[in-house]
This record gives C-alpha cells, sequence and structure tokens, in this order.
C-alpha cells in the first residue's frame, strides 16, 4: 500500500515538472467551470461550510483526471444540486442561473474532451486552443439568445397547440438520438 502510494506522488512529480502551459491553462480552466457551475446550483449556504470540501473537489476531479468518467459525475452532482436547490428549497428558478449552469457545465465539458486528447506536456500552439474555446463560445452565445428567445416566444404561445409541438419536438430529438446511436453502433 505505501509502495502504491509513494508510486503515485513520484508519477505525480514528474507531470508537474514535465507539464507544459497552455494544457495546465485548459486544466486550470476546468477546475474554474466546475466550481463556478457548483456554486451557481447548490444553495450559496453551503459554500463556507464543511459540506463545501466534497462539492469543490468534485468539481475539480475533472481537471485532474479528464480522461475517466469524472466530468459525468460532476456535470450530474452540478444537475442534482439544481434540482434539490428549486425543488425541495423551493429556490425560483431564475434565467440567469440556468444560463449560467449551462454554460459552465458545456464549456467545461468542451474542455475537458480537449484535455483529455491533450497530452499534459505537449507543446501547444495557442491557436488550438484559442479555436476550441471561440467555437464553444459561439455555440453558448447561440444558445443562450435562442433560449431567451423560446421563453419569450413561449410566453405569447402558451396553451394547447405550444405543448403539442413541445412533445413533438422532444420526440423528433428522441427519434434523432436513437438513430445516430444505431448508426454508430452498427457492425
Amino acid at each position: 500500500m505505501f509502495a502504491m502510494i509513494t508510486r503515485r506522488a513520484g508519477n505525480a512529480r514528474q507531470a508537474l515538472t514535465r507539464a507544459t502551459a497552455l494544457p495546465f491553462l485548459v486544466r486550470c480552466a476546468i477546475g474554474v467551470c466546475g466550481i463556478v457551475a457548483m456554486s451557481v446550483a447548490w444553495p450559496i449556504e453551503l459554500f463556507g461550510t464543511q459540506y463545501s470540501v466534497p462539492l469543490v473537489a468534485v468539481a475539480l476531479y475533472p481537471a485532474f483526471a479528464p480522461r475517466g468518467r469524472g466530468a459525468t459525475f460532476a456535470a450530474l452532482t452540478v444537475i442534482a444540486g439544481w434540482v434539490l436547490d428549486t425543488a425541495f428549497r423551493d429556490s425560483p428558478v431564475e434565467l440567469w442561473r440556468v444560463l449560467a449552469i449551462a454554460s459552465a457545465l458545456y464549456l467545461g465539458h468542451s474542455l475537458t474532451a480537449l484535455a483529455a486528447v491533450l497530452p499534459y506536456d505537449a507543446v501547444v500552439n495557442i491557436d488550438v486552443p484559442g479555436l476550441w474555446i471561440a467555437r464553444a463560445l459561439a455555440v453558448i452565445l447561440v444558445s443562450a439568445v435562442l433560449t431567451v428567445l423560446v421563453l419569450a416566444l413561449s410566453a405569447q404561445l402558451a396553451g394547447g397547440p405550444f405543448l403539442v409541438a413541445t412533445l413533438v419536438g422532444l420526440a423528433g430529438a428522441a427519434a434523432a438520438t436513437l438513430l445516430i446511436a444505431r448508426l454508430v453502433h452498427r457492425p
């Protein structure tokens, strides 16, 4: 047991000494996105208490191990916090919180995908993460604008036809997802 801990500590020390700036900054950005998402989703009263330590650890885990299931677990923890805060503590569902959580989760997830294929000791041109982040921010901006427009439109068109259109759209999205999954896993 002690030999394994010593070996892992030696591996971590070697990784830190060989790390280059851009992969390190990508991993720092993953951590920042995780902490932002976690702090917006969970009740603010939790932060500054002993309960914030595991939440911050879960938020930072994908930055240290981007190739595992850490990003999924962190995202599910953020979503669970938001559901607990809005459903059980009766906090209002506010647009700024929804957009901030979605933006931080998407950007963190996208950067985790980049970090998963980017070795920590790679010499990388700044264009690689720069263009990656620019595309992710463009997706976030378009999604936020469309969300606000759809919410404004839904207030105008509330009623039966809007509900039917929503259900048809959800069924179409589910069918498209199943079709893509079937085509990807085709032998």
